[in-house]
């Protein structure tokens, strides 16, 4: 029997680049613990960083700051034995640029995000009974301080980074859609919107492990690559290599009649 309450279709955003701007936070935080741990010899353009994502396994900051200091060093003729680099150095570190030093309070980079989307659209998806949640590699407090605090969202359905493993697994968009699809046993269609490959591969990765729903993915370009129309251009191709169905300028372009579309 059909439940009356499930939903016609899902949306899963990520965060990072889809709901809030991250070019000032997080990626200077990134570029920040680089220049710190290969003592200022080195701090990673944007593109250094972008080409590092473009693999589809560097979605967690931390692990890509170490991983961008160990290959300076391997640049420079150095093993990563020698190197040796201390992660929970670099963690910290991360953290105390981009979350602040104050641990009771954030006053950090975080505090300075442009934020992407507005409440007002994610309540015209639920006038159009599409439920939407969020799976991000960020972690709890951070995406609960955008969602909550900033945007003002009253306990949104949230899979963070201390809840699955880290993308492009698919564990934790498996663990939001469970929760949105109230029970349904219609599978409901899937969108996941990120600005990433590893958010792309993620979508490939669900669609193999439960080909029976239908899996989109939709590409949303973060606002520091949409700066030339070269490097807007290479990124979208990149995301549509990837698996990415469409690619967006910005999330609120995905509207109720877009995913009737896609879906058409």
């Amino acid at each position: 029997m059909t439940n009356p309450n499930s939903p016609k279709a899902i949306a899963v955003f990520d965060i990072d680049g889809v709901i809030r701007d991250v070019s000032g936070s997080y990626r200077r935080a990134i570029a920040d613990t680089v220049e710190y741990f290969t003592n200022q010899a080195y701090r990673p353009t944007p593109i250094d960083i972008d080409q590092l994502k473009s693999e589809g396994v560097w979605n967690n900051d931390w692990e890509a700051s170490q991983e961008l200091t160990y290959r300076y060093f391997e640049s420079q003729g150095q093993s990563r034995a020698q190197i040796q680099l201390d992660y929970n150095s670099i963690v910290v570190f991360f953290q105390s640029r981009y979350r602040g030093t104050d641990p009771n309070n954030f006053t950090g980079y975080i505090c300075d995000e442009p934020l992407l989307l507005q409440p007002s659209y994610l309540e015209q998806l639920t006038q159009a009974n599409i439920a939407w949640g969020f799976f991000s590699g960020a972690t709890r407090g951070s995406a609960n301080y955008i969602l909550e605090k900033r945007l003002g969202l009253n306990s949104p359905v949230l899979i963070a980074m201390e809840d699955a493993p880290g993308k492009p697994d698919p564990t934790g968009l498996f663990a939001t859609v469970e929760i949105l699809e109230n029970g349904s046993e219609n599978l409901p269609p899937v969108f996941y919107v990120g600005d990433t490959v590893a958010d792309m591969y993620t979508v490939a990765k669900a669609r193999g492990l439960h080909p029976q729903r239908n899996w989109i993915g939709i590409g949303v370009l973060p606002p520091h690559v949409q700066e030339t129309p070269a490097r807007r251009d290479a990124y979208v191709e990149t995301l549509l290599k990837a698996g990415a169905a469409v690619v967006f300028s910005n999330v609120q372009e995905l509207i109720p009649e877009q995913i009737d579309e896609l879906l058409s």
